[in-house]
This record gives C-alpha cells, structure tokens and sequence, in this order.
C-alpha cells in the first residue's frame, strides 16, 4: 500500500540533522514516492543594495541560490538515497510559506512535510510561524515532524468529530480515517480512533437546579460512541481501537496520543483564517504544541488554498 505518491521535504536552512528529511526518505522508499527538496531563502539587504544594478543583483541572488542548492547537494551525502526519485528546488521568496504552497500546488504534491518547532505564546499569534501558515492554507495534507520515532506496529491515533445527526462532518472524518489507514498500512501499525465530547455546560447545572448533568453526560457519551461505532464499522476498526472521551479535542487527543505512546496523530483542518484564527487559532495548532510525536493535518474535499500561483 502506499501512503503518498509526491512528497514536498521543507528544509531547515539552520539545521544539520533534518528531521523532515529523514522521515520523507523513509516514506519515499515503503512507499515509491518522488521528493522534491525546497528551500525558501531570502535577503533583504540584497533588494536594498541601490549601488548596483538590477542585473548585478540578479546575478549576486542567483549566486546565493547557487550556493544553498550545493549545501543540499552535501546535506544528501550523509543518506541513502539509492534508486529514489530526488529533485531539489531553491527558491527567492520573502514569505516562506506562500513559496512551499506555491510549490505545492505547481508540483502536484500530496503531502508536505516540514519539521516543527515549539512557539511563543504571544509572539505565535502576532508573527504566525509558517506551519501555522500551512495547517490554514496549504492545498494537501501537511505532516509536521517532531522526535518521536516510528516503529513498525506501533499506532496511529485518527482524531474525528462525530455527533449523532449526519453533517457536514463526516465527509473529513472519513479522509481522516482513510489517510490514517494509508499510513498504518505502510508503518504495519495499528489505527486508533478518538473522539471528544463537551460536558455538561456549568451555566446550565447553576440557573437549572433540577437539571441532571450525570444523565445528560451519559446521553451525550451514548450518542457518540454510537456514531463512532458506526464510523469504525466502515474501516473494520474494532471496539478495542475506539475511544470516546468527555472533554475538549485539545486536551483529550494529547493525553490519549501520551498513553497510547502513538507514532503520529491524524486530524482535519478546516483552514480558518483572518480575526477568528488569531482569536481561536485550530485544533491542529493546540495539538501540535502538546503532542511528542508527528502530526497529520488533513484537509476537508474540495478545498482550495487561499494562496494563488
């Protein structure tokens, strides 16, 4: 089985151990993928550099591009890279992400992996790091790497949204379980589903004295696990793989992925952007700042990336 066919490695231009690099070869082989190598760089004393002429800093950037492509060239010296399908891209472009999306797109890839690194509170919000940029905007899936390593039959934790009533939800919930699967079928692990649900609301319990909170918490737990059993049933994942927890997606798919010592965790991304995203941000951004192993952000069908070639 194959888990992708195209894969985009975003490079670290500070780093000599690559962590993204190391985990697309190792899908590049199980899976008989290509990967294009990218860098984004970008100097903006050689913009201000009046002195010359344009042609004189066309040739000193191209210069510098030339350079960055031999220190790729040297940086794949250290792996095996025996019959796989390497290409290597260098590009001049003053915001990163919108260059690895652009690449994305005009290179038909399928999944863009990038190496991930903790955020600042305040300073996340203000300055979106460029993963962040990507859970939101990119036009596939995007799996950000962190240390954790993967080891055959291990497992692989899906996080899905399910309610009792059929929305718009179950669409990204089956390409969740499904890319989930692709992947445990590569790493010969196993699928574990996750599914969160809210408690009973405090303001409810506080102005409704003869309000139940435990029956209502034991309905809205029925009504889940009835949805996720019926979701599980579609892909053959048994009881034992299921998990329908009371709390926020947050909170519960970290602790879950900690107990279940999972490899990677799958979820869906909806993309939000503008006042809503900076307020808010996306379960995948809380996640990925709470997990120790990989993350798998999917997109809903028919997504469109906001960023234009």
């Amino acid at each position: 089985m194959s888990c992708v066919k195209n894969i985009l490695v975003v490079l670290d231009p500070d780093k000599q151990q690559q962590k993204a690099l190391n985990r697309a070869l190792h899908l590049a082989r199980i899976s008989k993928a290509s990967i294009t190598l990218m860098l984004s760089i970008y100097d903006f004393s050689y913009e201000m550099t009046t002195m010359l002429a344009a042609e004189e800093r066309n040739t000193m950037r191209d210069s510098l591009i030339n350079d960055r492509k031999v220190w790729i060239d040297d940086l794949l010296e250290d792996y095996n890279t025996r019959e796989l399908d390497i290409s290597i891209k260098v590009l001049w472009h003053n915001r990163p992400f919108e260059a690895i999306i652009e690449t994305a797109i005009t290179g038909e890839h399928d999944v863009i992996v990038k190496a991930t690194h903790s955020h600042d509170g305040l300073a996340s919000i203000i300055f979106t790091p460029t993963d962040w940029h990507l859970l939101r905007k990119a036009p596939c899936a995007v799996l950000l790497v962190k240390e954790h390593e993967w080891p055959e039959h291990g497992k692989i934790l899906a996080a899905i949204h399910t309610t009792g009533e059929k929305d718009h939800h179950n669409s990204l919930n089956y390409r969740i379980t499904e890319a989930a699967q692709r992947f445990a079928g590569c790493l010969h692990s196993s699928v574990h589903l996750v599914n969160a649900y809210p408690g009973a609301p405090v303001t409810i319990a506080a102005e409704i004295p003869e309000f139940d909170t435990g029956n209502y918490r034991e309905v809205i737990a029925e009504n889940h696990q009835q949805a996720l059993a019926e979701h599980a049933q579609h892909f053959g994942i048994t009881e034992a793989c299921q998990h329908v927890r009371e709390g926020l997606p947050e909170q519960v798919i970290p602790e879950l992925a900690n107990e279940l010592d999972a490899e990677l965790v799958v979820l869906g991304t909806i993309g939000r952007t503008g006042i809503s995203a900076a307020l808010l941000g996306n379960t995948a951004e809380h996640v990925i700042e709470q997990i120790n192993c990989d993350l798998l952000a999917v997109k809903p069908a028919g997504f469109e990336s906001p960023v234009k070639v």
